[in-house]
């Protein structure tokens, strides 16, 4: 992905344009999918020249990598580089201090409520619509969603597994058990437009994937 340099005397329309462009990216792969979306339809709709668009972005993966990281932490999405702010992502989130009967519910919440968007929902749809044809689109999405939340969780379990005494001898497999766990019974049926799920349903499916989760670490099962 193609970077702005900040000593760049048009750093600032630089930036309005990435920034639009990211976003009627957004808006037309959710509309048409991945590989119905020109990127002159995208740059037209940007409002800016397709040589322009390349300025910004080397090919359409390139740009939606862009969406995705948009789409994913947008408090954290830095317009001008088109990439995650690192000060941003390292920072903890509320939950990430607490012990864990406190810290897994509300990240189980947190998760859920991320994945149970609109936007998420939608995002996942042009995925899995398109991964088959261009397997770059399945690897990005990979790297830059799922494998992102899984990470969270292992440095979660590097500080408190110690404090715990869990035995986790491969947290990447027990992030990925929490994540299962909390998608299981609800995640399809928001996929499929089944049901849409309130906060207080949310919240009581997070606190019970994150009571099974407390069990399995207290048994020793990774």
């Amino acid at each position: 992905m193609k970077r702005l340099s900040k000593d760049n005397p048009k750093v600032a329309l630089m930036s309005r344009k990435r920034f639009a462009i990211v976003r009627a990216a957004q808006a037309a792969f959710l509309e048409g999918g991945y590989a119905k979306t020109p990127m002159d339809k995208i740059a037209k709709a940007a409002d800016v020249g397709i040589k322009t668009l390349y300025r910004h972005f080397d090919n359409k993966d390139d740009l939606f990598s862009a969406v995705m990281q948009a789409a994913c932490n947008p408090e954290a999405f830095n317009e001008l580089s088109g990439e995650w702010d690192q000060g941003e992502e390292s920072s903890e989130r509320p939950w990430f201090s607490k012990a864990p009967r406190s810290a897994l519910p509300a990240a189980g919440v947190e998760y859920l409520k991320h994945i149970l968007s609109k936007e998420q929902l939608a995002l996942y749809r042009v995925v899995i619509q398109d991964a088959h044809k261009f397997p770059e689109l399945g690897r990005r999405y990979q790297e830059q969603v799922i494998d992102h939340t899984h990470d969270e969780f292992v440095r979660y379990l590097k500080r408190w597994t110690p404090l715990e005494k869990w035995q986790v001898k491969n947290k990447l497999d027990a992030a990925a058990t929490f994540s299962a766990l909390l998608r299981a019974g609800i995640y399809e049926d928001a996929l499929f437009h089944l049901r849409i799920f309130s906060d207080s349903e949310i919240e009581s499916h997070a606190h019970t994937a994150a009571t099974k989760m407390l069990t399995l670490l207290s048994s020793r099962r990774f």
